[in-house]
């Protein structure tokens, strides 16, 4: 008979596979453009980002969750506008070339997107013309609109993945924060009647599977147009 592999039961919509997002702050967003300053109220831990959060108050009393650079406390002040240290959220073609900077926006009034999770941050290397080039830690650069706006320091928390789980337990509850199995097995050491990938005694099968397969066929590759490692 088999069983609904995990791609299955998720959309289903049983409660295994849903994520407590009732837990969770808020979505992390901008003030409206200006130039004025916005006090800090409190540094948060929201379940839903592995970045602390500040609470955030602008001068006409709305409170936003904005990214927490490292080295921001409760009570500072943060300028929105203009360049004036960490913390500070400023258009792309203000801040100096060199500048280390995070929670960028790909487009105009579109809200951080871009380095967002802890110790990631990227550098302005070249700014032509209201165009901002961006250099992320990868090493990819990306030619974005000078007036998208980006938050000055790196995301508080870096280092995090270094600290070890010491206990499985832990990161079980962890991952059933965001929604995730652990631990997981991988498909080869499950059974054929478990899943497509399962029996050892098969030969290699190739990832990439046809978009119109039957839904239990359905796992790894989804039409992909290629695969291995791109050189």
């Amino acid at each position: 008979m088999g069983k609904n592999l995990i791609i299955q039961a998720r959309g289903k919509g049983g409660p295994r596979y849903r994520t407590p997002s009732h837990r969770f702050l808020g979505r992390v967003e901008y003030l409206p453009v200006g130039n004025f300053t916005a006090r800090v109220l409190d540094i948060l831990n929201d379940p839903g980002h592995y970045t602390p959060l500040m609470l955030i108050k602008g001068q006409d009393g709305k409170k936003i969750l904005q990214v927490a650079p490292e080295g921001i406390q409760t009570g500072d002040f943060i300028h929105y506008g203009e360049y004036a240290g960490i913390g500070s959220v400023v258009e792309l073609s203000k801040i100096p070339i060199g500048t280390k900077v995070s929670c960028i926006e790909t487009q105009q009034g579109s809200g951080p997107k871009f380095c967002r999770s802890s110790g990631t941050f990227a550098f302005v290397t070249n700014a032509n013309d209201n165009r901002v080039t961006v250099k992320f830690s990868s090493g990819k650069e990306k030619i974005l609109d000078g007036r998208c706006r980006a938050m000055v320091g790196i995301p508080a928390g870096g280092g995090r993945l270094e600290k070890p789980w010491i206990k499985a337990g832990k990161k079980v509850h962890a991952m059933l924060t965001r929604g995730k199995l652990f631990p997981r097995s991988a498909g080869v050491s499950m059974t054929p009647t478990d899943h497509p990938y399962g029996g050892r005694k098969k030969a290699a099968k190739n990832k990439a599977i046809s978009r119109h397969a039957s839904p239990g066929r359905k796992v790894g590759s989804i039409s992909a147009r290629r695969t291995g490692k791109r050189k």
